[in-house]
């Protein structure tokens, strides 16, 4: 799975990556060097984060909806 990511956020990325390089490695990265790294670096951990991301959601949802029983239930004893 590869993550699709809009132009704005590429480009934003791409900039904080090689600020990144410059800041602690002194090196200088192109912005064809940056959209490579990038790259690489989405094709290496993005499908964890993403599967992770996921997980998270779910759990979140899953104690709302369990939540939600004590919620909306009426008491049918009168």
């Amino acid at each position: 799975m590869i993550l699709e990511i809009d132009d704005d956020r590429k480009s934003a990325l791409q900039d904080k990556l090689a600020i990144m390089f410059r800041d602690e490695f002194d090196e200088n990265l192109s912005d064809f060097r940056a959209s490579q790294m990038l790259d690489l670096v989405l094709k290496a951990v993005g499908p964890t984060v993403y599967n992770q991301a996921v997980q998270d959601v779910r759990a979140y949802f899953q104690t709302r909806l369990d939540d939600l029983d004590g919620d909306v239930y009426l008491d049918e004893q009168s």
